[in-house]
């Protein structure tokens, strides 16, 4: 499965990580049940996956508040996403 992954472009090019890298790597490890490593490899798996699950549940139910729900979501996400690649650039040029 894992030769099927698409290679990050600006890995490639410029040889840092995005702040992608390990999503897809992620999402194999959740569906092999490897919630830890799927953690580890990519730490905002989880707020998106949340995230994901709320759009969807909002276009079948409507209720006071769902903007606000989903603008929080988004800036948590961001904010884990913003974290774990400062931290794997602090580890990547030290």
């Amino acid at each position: 499965m894992e030769e099927l992954l698409l290679p990050c472009l600006n890995k490639q090019l410029f040889g840092i990580e995005c702040y992608g890298c390990g999503g897809q790597r992620s999402i194999l490890l959740l569906l092999n049940g490897d919630f830890h490593g799927a953690f580890f490899m990519f730490p905002a798996i989880y707020p998106i996956l949340i995230l994901l699950g709320f759009v969807v549940f909002n276009l079948f139910y409507k209720f006071q508040k769902d903007y606000f729900i989903k603008i929080t979501l988004i800036l948590i996400t961001a904010i884990v996403l913003a974290v774990s690649y400062l931290i794997k650039m602090y580890y990547f040029f030290n």
